[in-house]
């Protein structure tokens, strides 16, 4: 996996996911063939030193850990940042994925780390990343699209304030609706204590959101 020259994330639509890395850091060019691989076989390629198989690794996957790191700092430059760091450690990292769970469960334990150890947090922007995905604004009135920008703003607020294991827990579960199992693996966890913290953290939101606040 070394190369002597610099490289850059390819195929992003925003300078800011640019991630340069130079000298053994370096991976070689793309070969577009690598789409047709599995993910066990597209992890093998990039570990063999194939062109571009960890570019597509990052194509596949950039978008859920930027989301799963703006969840943690609510800010879009601290966000980008953070997943320049998590697509890194992974590249640096892929020889100890060992296939036990999904790469995409791998990369958010690696997102999740380095959001809890590694950030100090900040209060969350005005407005939530995937807002006009889920929501037909033309349906709404602008009192109606300003309360639910202040409540999203809240909620993500009140989440930073939670013990460590509960913002994880309820993030993933929350934000990206992984199942209780999928949780566990990328924390590295129990079913159990998952659960638990994901019920603990949603009581603590009531108390620091009043009892007839949503959750955005």
């Amino acid at each position: 996996m070394a190369s002597s020259t610099a490289w850059t994330l390819a195929g992003t639509p925003d300078p800011a996911w640019k991630l340069t890395v130079t000298g053994d850091d370096a991976p070689p060019v793309a070969d577009p063939s690598l789409a047709m691989l599995s993910e066990a076989d597209l992890v093998a390629a990039c570990l063999a030193g194939q062109s571009g198989a960890f570019d597509l690794i990052v194509e596949r996957h950039r978008r859920t850990l930027y989301q799963l790191c703006y969840r943690f700092v609510g800010n879009h430059e601290d966000a980008s940042d953070l997943t320049q760091d998590v697509l890194l450690r992974a590249y640096r990292g892929l020889r100890n994925f060992k296939g036990n769970s999904s790469l995409g469960t791998w990369l958010y334990r690696i997102g999740v780390n380095v959001c809890l150890n590694r950030v100090a947090l900040k209060t969350p922007q005005s407005e939530p990343i995937d807002a006009r995905q889920f929501i037909d604004e033309r349906s709404e009135s602008p009192r109606e699209r300003v309360l639910r920008g202040e409540r999203a703003v809240q909620v993500r607020a009140a989440i930073t304030q939670l013990p460590r294991k509960q913002r994880a827990a309820l993030i993933l579960r929350m934000y990206h609706d992984m199942s209780h199992q999928e949780i566990a693996d990328a924390l590295g966890s129990t079913v159990g204590a998952v659960k638990a913290n994901v019920f603990h953290a949603l009581q603590n939101l009531k108390r620091l959101l009043g009892e007839g606040a949503g959750l955005a």
